[in-house]
C-alpha cells in the first residue's frame, strides 16, 4: 500500500488544455510572438530534468526514443505479441521496482531492438527529493547535506549573489572543503563581461573553505532559450516587452539574477498585454533548502471577460487590506495595484501547472515596485472537476454541494490567495546603509506588546532567512488570507455570488480546505519526517489549526468503507465558520505575518513545524490516516498541451492540438522538438554524464 505513492493509476485523468479559440483571435504578429516564447519555454523546461535527479534526463530520453520509433498503438501491439496483457501494458510505471516493470515493455520495443545497450543504460532511479540520507536533489551533489546548503547561503549572501539560478557541488582537496557554485548561463567564460554581468566569477576564500563561482550550467539549453527570445523580441508589441526580453537574454547569457530582476521590472510595467508570459528560475518549492528556483516558462492569452472580475477585485484591494488581522504598520506603506488577469494557457513548461500565480518572487521588487497576478482559466476549467464516485472522505450530503460549488469557490480562493495573500504584508528591512523602512522606536509586536527586535538586514531575503520552510509557510499564509477574506460579502459579490449562493461558496471553500489538508498527508514521508509538497503541507497545517479550534467546527473520524477497507470522513459545521473558524484563522494568520515581517525565524519555525508534525499521538492518528489517504488517493490530472509550428515559407503559425489521452500526451512530447530532437537528447545525456560521479 505504501508503494502506491510511487504509482500513477491506469485511470488517471488526462485532459487537453483548450486554447484554440484564444489563439485564433490573436493577430499574426501576436501568434508569432507567442510561438517563439513557447519555443524558449519548452527548451528551458528541459532544465527541470537536470535539476531534479541524476536519472531524470535518462528516463525522458528513453521514453522519447521508444515513442519516436513506435506510436503507442504500435508498441502496444508489440507488447501484446510478446504476451503482455492490455492492463500490464497500460500501467503507469512507478519509480520503485521500475527495472523489473519497464523491461516487459521496452525490451519488445523497436527502439530497444535497434540500440539495446544504449536503452539499458538509460534506466536507473531514486525515490525522493531531499538532501543527504533523506533523498536526492540535483541542485546539490550527492555529498551535500543541509549544513552545506546553509554554509553556501552564507557565502552567497556575503557576495550579494542570489541562489535562484545556481547549483552547488562539493569536493574536498587536501582536507579542505571546496564548493563549486554553478550559474545557469549560455556563456561558459568565467571572466567579467563588460556591460553584461555583475556576477563575481572565480575563486573565493570563505571562512575555512574555497568557493568557485562558474558560469555555463545548462549552457546548450540556455543558448536555445536566448535564440528564441531574440526572435520573439522582433514581434514584441511595445518597448516594455522589448526591454524585458533584452534583460532576460542578458540574464540567461551571463547568469545574472540582477538582469532578470530588471527584466521583471519591465514585465510589471507591461500592463494588460494580449499575450502574457514569464520565464526563468522562478519557484523554489523543490529545492530541499528552499532557495534555488526551478526553471519554468509560460505563455498565455488573456480571457477578457474573467479578467474584468479580477480587475474589480484589484480596485477593491485597498478597502479589503485593512480587514486583515494585523496592525497597519505590518502592511505595505502603499498597495501597488497589479495587473490581475485570467489567462488561457498556450504553453506551461515546468514540473507542473498551477491554478494561479503571483510573481515576481523577488521581495525587494514586490515590496516597493509591484507584482502581477494571473489566474489560469483553462487549467481551472479541467483540473478540479471531480466525479462523485471518486470523491473521497466526505459525507454523502456534502458531495453534491462540493461538485456544484467547487469551481466557483476555488475561483474566489485563487483570486484572494494570489492578490491579497501573496500581495499583502510588509517585511521590516534595514538596508546596507543602515536605513530602516519602519520606525523601530514605535512599531510593536501585537503578540507581545513589545517593540520589535528583529528584521531583515542587508541582502537577507524571505527565502534565505526562512529557507526550508519559506515556500510552504508563505503558501499557508496566502491560503489563510483566502479563507479569511472569502467571508467578506463584498468579495463574494465581485465574483457574482449573492445570498444563499454566496453562503454555499463560503461553505465549500472551507470544506475543500480541510479536505485538502487530509489529502495532503499523501505528500508526507514518515521515514524522513519531511514534506514533499509546499501547498499540501500548508493545507495540513490549516486543518490542524481548525481542528485545534474545537467546539465541533471540524470533525475527522476513521471508519470502515463500504468496500471493507479503512476509510475516513471529514465534516465542517457551517454555523461555526463565521465565529469559531474565523477567530482561529484570525489568530493564526496574525502570528504568521508577525514572524514573517520581523524575520523571526526561530518563532516562525517553531509555530509552523509544530502544526506540520504528523504523529500517531493525540486525538487523531495522522500516521494511520496517511495510510488511508494513500489507499484511496486520486492522482492529480495530467495535461496535454498544444504545439506551435511555423508553416512553410509563409511565416504563419499553426497550432496543433492533441486528444486528452495518454496517446495524445505522448504524441505532444514526441512532436515538441521537430527540428533537433536527437541533438537535444544527446546534449541532455552529455550534461547528465558529465556530473554522474557526483551522485555515486
Amino acid at each position: 500500500m505504501v508503494d502506491s505513492q510511487y504509482y500513477l493509476p491506469n485511470d488517471i485523468g488526462i485532459s487537453a488544455l483548450d486554447c484554440r479559440e484564444a489563439f485564433r483571435l490573436l493577430s499574426p504578429k501576436e501568434q508569432m510572438y507567442a510561438h517563439y516564447l513557447s519555443r524558449a519555454s519548452w527548451y528551458g523546461g528541459l532544465i527541470v530534468l537536470i535539476q531534479t535527479s541524476p536519472e531524470s534526463a535518462n528516463i525522458y530520453v528513453l521514453l522519447q526514443k521508444m515513442f519516436r520509433a513506435q506510436a503507442p498503438q504500435q508498441l502496444e501491439a508489440a507488447a501484446t505479441a510478446a504476451g503482455l496483457s492490455a492492463e500490464e501494458y497500460q500501467v503507469k510505471e512507478p519509480v520503485t521496482n521500475t527495472k523489473v516493470n519497464i523491461s516487459s515493455v521496452f525490451i519488445v520495443s523497436l527502439a530497444f531492438k535497434q540500440s539495446p545497450g544504449d536503452m539499458e543504460a538509460l534506466w536507473d532511479k531514486q525515490k525522493q527529493l531531499s538532501l543527504g540520507e533523506k533523498g536526492i536533489s540535483a541542485y546539490f551533489s550527492g555529498n551535500c547535506c543541509l549544513e552545506d546548503a546553509e554554509f553556501a547561503q552564507k557565502f552567497l549572501d556575503s557576495k550579494n549573489l542570489s541562489a535562484y539560478n545556481t547549483r552547488l557541488f562539493k569536493t574536498e582537496i587536501d582536507g579542505k572543503r571546496c564548493y563549486e557554485v554553478r550559474l545557469a548561463s549560455a556563456e561558459k567564460d568565467n571572466c567579467a563581461v563588460e556591460g553584461k554581468s555583475e556576477v563575481c566569477c572565480g575563486k573565493h576564500e570563505f571562512e575555512d573553505a574555497v568557493f568557485s563561482v562558474k558560469r555555463g550550467d545548462y549552457a546548450f539549453l540556455m543558448e536555445k532559450v536566448c535564440q528564441n527570445l531574440e526572435k520573439a523580441k522582433d514581434c514584441a508589441a511595445n518597448d516594455n516587452q522589448k526591454r524585458m526580453l533584452e534583460e532576460y537574454i542578458r540574464s540567461f547569457t551571463c547568469g545574472s539574477v540582477e538582469a532578470h530582476k530588471e527584466g521583471s521590472r519591465y514585465w510589471i510595467k507591461d500592463k494588460g498585454p494580449i499575450v502574457e508570459s514569464y520565464i526563468g528560475f522562478i519557484e523554489s518549492y523543490r529545492d530541499p533548502f528552499g532557495s534555488r528556483g526551478e526553471f519554468e516558462g509560460f505563455v498565455a492569452v488573456v480571457n477578457k471577460a474573467m479578467s474584468a472580475r479580477f480587475a474589480q477585485l484589484v480596485s477593491s484591494a485597498e478597502d479589503l487590506l485593512p480587514e486583515l488581522p494585523w496592525p497597519p504598520a505590518f502592511e505595505k506603506d502603499r498597495f501597488l495595484k497589479p495587473d490581475f488577469t485570467s489567462l488561457d494557457v498556450l504553453t506551461f513548461a515546468g514540473s507542473g501547472i498551477p491554478a494561479g500565480i503571483n510573481i515576481p518572487n523577488y521581495d525587494d521588487i514586490r515590496q516597493t515596485e509591484g507584482f502581477k497576478n494571473v489566474s489560469l482559466g483553462n487549467v481551472l476549467a479541467v483540473a478540479y472537476a471531480t466525479q462523485k464516485d471518486k470523491l473521497t472522505f466526505l459525507e454523502e450530503n456534502d458531495k453534491d454541494l462540493y461538485i456544484k460549488w467547487k469551481g466557483p469557490s476555488f475561483e474566489v480562493q485563487v483570486g484572494l490567495h494570489e492578490l491579497l495573500g501573496h500581495g499583502s504584508g510588509k517585511l521590516f528591512v534595514q538596508d546596507d546603509k543602515g536605513k530602516f523602512n519602519f520606525d523601530q522606536t514605535a512599531v510593536r509586536n501585537p503578540e507581545t506588546g513589545e517593540l520589535i527586535s528583529s528584521w531583515y538586514k542587508g541582502s537577507e531575503t524571505w527565502d534565505s532567512k526562512f529557507s526550508t520552510i519559506a515556500s510552504s509557510y508563505e503558501e499557508c499564509r496566502a491560503e489563510c488570507v483566502g479563507l479569511y477574506l472569502c467571508l467578506n460579502k463584498q468579495v463574494l459579490s465581485i465574483f457574482g455570488n449573492e445570498g444563499e449562493d454566496a453562503e454555499e461558496v463560503v461553505y465549500v471553500n472551507w470544506l475543500n480546505m480541510v479536505r485538502a489538508g487530509l489529502l495532503g498527508l499523501e505528500f508526507y514521508t514518515p521515514e524522513s519526517k519531511s514534506w514533499r509538497q509546499a501547498h499540501m503541507q500548508a493545507r495540513f497545517v490549516i486543518l490542524r489549526v481548525l481542528l485545534e479550534a474545537g467546539e465541533g467546527l471540524v470533525g475527522l473520524k476513521e471508519c470502515t468503507g463500504a468496500d471493507g477497507r479503512p476509510d475516513a470522513v471529514i465534516t465542517l459545521d457551517r454555523s461555526k465558520i463565521y465565529t469559531v473558524g474565523k477567530s482561529a484563522i484570525q489568530r493564526f494568520l496574525c502570528k504568521l505575518q508577525v514572524h514573517k515581517s520581523t524575520a523571526d525565524v526561530e518563532g516562525g519555525r517553531a509555530l509552523y513545524e509544530g502544526y506540520s508534525a504528523v504523529t500517531a499521538d493525540g486525538t487523531h492518528n495522522f500516521l494511520r490516516l496517511r495510510e488511508t489517504v494513500l489507499l484511496r488517493k486520486e492522482a492529480r490530472k495530467m495535461f496535454v498541451q498544444a504545439n506551435t509550428y511555423i508553416k512553410g515559407t509563409y511565416d504563419a503559425v499553426e497550432l496543433v492540438e492533441y486528444e486528452g489521452s495518454a496517446a495524445g500526451l505522448i504524441q505532444s512530447f514526441v512532436e515538441r522538438f521537430p527540428d533537433d530532437a536527437e541533438n537535444v537528447e544527446a546534449q541532455l545525456l552529455e550534461m547528465t554524464c558529465m556530473d554522474s560521479s557526483c551522485w555515486c
